[in-house]
């Protein structure tokens, strides 16, 4: 492969993925054909690269997607929970504690709540602190979620221009078979034409 930069100046995406090489000339890639393969090579490489971050981010995607709604539901209920008088009487719930299984509740008025902040850990907060940090996880995992479609739609569009650029590579590649073959058979027709040849 040639010296010059596969990647346009290093320059990435805002989460620093890096954007793929735009040929428009094969010759600022490739200068011989002995190059063809490291080329071709070298793209296949990125594109396996960019195709391993869509499938982590896909899934990553999809985690935040399940997560979102939970969060929603946890910031509604505090904000419920907020607007019960002290003096109201227990309200009846039913709660999720697990997939399948339900546990019914008498739920007395409170001025704070229990939130699992993962790893086992689950910490007492007052009503006001807890829709403040629900309300922060929210918007981010809105905010990544954001990203991560952004990010998704950003590779999608990096492994096309390599497949363009792959494909542009090889066929430069068979034009230059093709050519070489041409002046190959010129040069016998030259060789037979000549008296001695």
């Amino acid at each position: 492969m040639s010296t010059k930069s596969v990647v346009k100046d290093g320059s990435t995406n805002p989460r620093g993925i890096p954007y793929a090489p735009f040929v428009d000339k094969v010759e600022d890639y490739v200068s011989s054909r002995a190059e063809v393969d490291g080329t071709m090579k070298s793209f296949q490489e990125m594109i396996s690269k960019y195709q391993f971050m869509e499938v982590n981010i896909q899934r990553r995607s999809a985690g935040l997607k399940e997560k979102i709604p939970d969060i929603q539901k946890t910031v509604d209920t505090v904000r419920f929970l907020k607007t019960r008088k002290p003096d109201s009487d227990p309200i009846e719930a039913t709660f999720e504690l697990n997939d399948t299984l339900y546990a019914k509740a008498h739920i007395p008025p409170t001025q704070e709540v229990y939130l699992w902040l993962g790893a086992n850990v689950m910490l007492a907060y007052p009503l006001d602190e807890a829709e403040t940090l629900l309300d922060s996880k929210l918007t981010t995992a809105k905010q990544n979620l954001s990203n991560c479609e952004e990010d998704l739609d950003f590779l999608r569009e990096q492994i096309t221009t390599l497949e363009v650029a792959t494909a542009r590579v090889y066929n430069w590649d068979v034009t230059s078979k093709r050519k070489e073959k041409a002046e190959g058979a010129d040069t016998d027709h030259e060789k037979k034409a000549l008296p001695g040849g």
